[in-house]
This record gives C-alpha cells, structure tokens and sequence, in this order.
C-alpha cells in the first residue's frame, strides 16, 4: 500500500517569539509520520485587536490550535471562539503553571515574555555566541582555556552549527579541525578548564555529507581525495587515536540531530569535573 502524508494545519498563537509553542509542536507532530504540519505562526499577540484576524485565519483554515498566552481574558476568547469553530485548542504552558503553582504555594507573576527578560543569563549567552564565532574553525587558538567546550573532529562532523546551538545555551565553545597528520594547537593541550570533545561519524556519513557540500573555488581542492571512503577512515582513525591519547570522549554523530549532539556534550560536562 502506498504511504501518503497527509498534511493539516496548525496554528501556533504566542505574546512572545512563539520558540517555545514552534518546539512544542514540532515535538509532537515528529510522532505523527503520516501527518506533515502546516504552520501558522502568530508572535506578539497582545490584545483583542490583535488576536480578532488570528481567529479568522483560524476558521479559513482549521487544524490545530497550540497557544502561549498568559492573559487570561484572550486564553478564555481564544478557548471559546475554538469551540464555536469545533477546533482543538490547547494551552501549552498552564498545565505546567498549575503544577508549579500548586508546588509552590504562589501565584504565578503571569508577565508576557518573562523567559525573554534582559538579565544576566542574557548577557551571558550573548557573550558566549561572540566567543564561538571568534573561535570557530581554530580561530583565535590562544585563548581556549577561556572556553568551557572545545569541539574537535574532522571536516563535516557538525562543529559548527554544535558550537553555536551550546553558545546559544550559555556555553562558551570553541571548535577545531583536525586534519590528518597536522598537529592541534599547543594551546589545546595546556588549557585545564574546558571540556574537550571529538565529534565522529560513519565513513559513509562524512563521505555523503562531503559530496553535498556546496564547494567553492578554492584553488587545489582535491575534491576526489576528499570525499574517498579509504582516506576518510583514515582521517577517522587518526582522530580516534588522538583521543585515546588524551583520554577525550568521543561522540558519535552519525545519527544524531545537533540538539541531541549538544546534549550529549552538556550531559559529559559535570561528569568529567
């Protein structure tokens, strides 16, 4: 029988960036393979005005309806006006305010954008993504024992786009490259404060990856050698036995998405401390 995705829409209604409600329903709609989204995102939905064409979009096309609204007169409209329309609304964060109220003992302060304020966790990331992107690629080698990650691992294994979603958490990262038979920085061998993780894949993994990567016009690229299965393993296996030398962890990207490599990395940190 031939599969078929069927796809429905689903609308997202946020008084703030709507990140949390856009991860929310990508979560759950991931269980679903034979159900695609199509999603309608409303950020910064405030009052009554607002809120009035979101419903009407709503109506013109049915689907599900997740929300992040704290003001509770346009949770209740947005409730009511869902039932009139026989539409599947559901308020993401109450549930978990209720728990935390009832735990608490408090009223939750109900303030739009809370998670967004300007702190110091805020500054914090900022300059953990400044950091990274000074260091990417082995830029800046003199200062890694300011980082609290280094990333290492041969040409497409994701450093990058790891670094910069750890930075994002508030964690300064640094990245390397490691390249067969070039030594790393000495500077990466004298630094005691950061976590210093290798980034690996499946030879296939690296070579597919390679052969799709957009490549410019750099003069003696030797695109050949670097897509070939054998010189890759070997790349591979000069890594591993880099890390076996300095007891640093290794992990396995092949079927890892970014978030899960990231987690993985935060999950060894208080582990090797």
């Amino acid at each position: 029988m031939e599969n078929r995705t069927n796809f429905f829409h689903l609308h997202l209604i946020s008084d703030s960036t709507g990140e949390t409600l856009i991860s929310a329903g990508r979560a759950a709609s991931a269980q679903f393979r034979s159900a695609q989204p199509i999603e309608h995102v409303y950020p910064l939905i405030r009052n009554r005005k607002q809120l009035l064409p979101v419903l009407q979009a709503i109506d013109d096309a049915p689907g599900i309806v997740l929300y992040t609204i704290v003001d509770r007169e346009l949770a209740s409209l947005i409730d009511e006006r869902c039932v009139e329309m026989g539409v599947a609304s559901v308020n993401v964060l109450e549930p978990v305010m209720n728990a935390f109220q009832i735990y608490l003992g408090a009223p939750s302060r109900r303030r739009v954008g809370a998670q967004h304020v300007m702190n110091a966790g805020y500054f914090a990331r900022i300059e953990a993504l400044n950091f990274t992107m000074d260091h990417d690629d082995g830029q800046m080698p003199d200062d890694y024992n300011d980082a609290d990650v280094v990333i290492i691992g041969i040409s497409r294994t994701s450093k990058t786009p790891t670094s910069i979603y750890l930075a994002n958490r508030g964690i300064k990262t640094a990245n390397i490259p490691i390249v067969y038979g070039v030594p790393l920085p000495e500077s990466l061998f004298a630094a005691t404060k950061p976590l210093i993780v290798c980034l690996i894949a499946t030879t296939d993994r690296i070579s597919q990856v390679r052969e799709n990567r957009i490549l410019g016009a750099t003069q003696g690229f030797d695109r050949e050698h670097y897509t070939d299965r054998a010189a890759i393993s070997e790349e591979l296996k000069y890594a591993r036995s880099l890390c076996a030398r300095h007891n640093w962890p290794l992990i396995d990207v092949t079927r890892r998405s970014i978030e899960e490599t990231a987690a993985a990395i935060v999950a060894l940190r208080p582990k090797l401390r």
